[in-house]
């Protein structure tokens, strides 16, 4: 077996790893909206836990792009190829986090009831979901096209946010005792809209691979 395919064996199971720690983010993105929508505090708390998992599978990640750094020497794309996907495994481990920060406003939130229904937060969290796939798999086949189209999307994901901004502050307006939740709330949007920021981030690592040139796609 040759030198090259040694490696590009390796760099295959690198992306292995990168899908896989997207679908436990995803997974981690959809526990913690499940948790605040239906106030279910195990869930929650099963998120902030689960957490554990996804940084020991981002310090993984972290430590094969660096062995083959050291032992392979790549050059030029193969290089932009580990270093694209070690970015990528940090802004994962930062959405990871995202998701526990919002699992632990359902926790202060607690058993107290929302003071409005729920709607454009799980719409902001769907579209993330779907923007972390679409990178992904955009980055796996190097797919310019499609990394732009998913960063596209974050405008859906800042105009969500923007709405939801505007309704709770008329509600803390007009009712002061909601501040609090209404606050929390606020925060479980500002952590969605900073994790499709972190989408965009994705796509332009995939741009990067492509093209070796840096874009700013936010």
């Amino acid at each position: 077996m040759t030198t090259r395919h040694l490696f590009d064996e390796a760099l295959e199971d690198l992306n292995q790893k990168i899908y896989q720690l997207g679908e436990l983010v995803r997974s981690q993105i959809d526990g913690a909206i499940n948790s605040l929508v239906n106030q279910n505090l195990e869930t929650a708390n099963q998120v902030i836990t689960g957490d554990i998992q996804v940084n020991e599978m981002q310090a993984s990640i972290e430590e094969q792009c660096t062995l083959l750094m050291a032992t392979q020497q790549p050059f030029a794309r193969d290089l932009r190829k580990i270093v694209a996907n070690f970015k990528i495994s940090i802004y994962l481990e930062r959405m990871g986090d995202l998701a526990v920060d919002i699992a632990k406003q359902t926790m202060r939130i607690g058993s107290q009831e929302l003071i409005k229904p729920l709607i454009d937060l799980p719409r902001m969290a769907e579209l993330v979901r779907e923007m972390v796939v679409q990178g992904l798999l955009a980055c796996k086949n190097e797919n310019a096209e499609e990394a732009m189209a998913m960063a596209a999307k974050d405008d859906m994901v800042d105009h969500l946010y923007n709405q939801v901004f505007r309704e709770l502050l008329v509600l803390m307006i007009e009712n002061p005792s909601t501040i609090n939740q209404a606050t929390y709330l606020l925060f479980s949007g500002r952590f969605l809209e900073r994790m499709g920021d972190y989408c965009t981030n994705i796509s332009e690592e995939t741009l990067y691979v492509v093209t070796g040139k840096r874009s700013d796609l936010n």
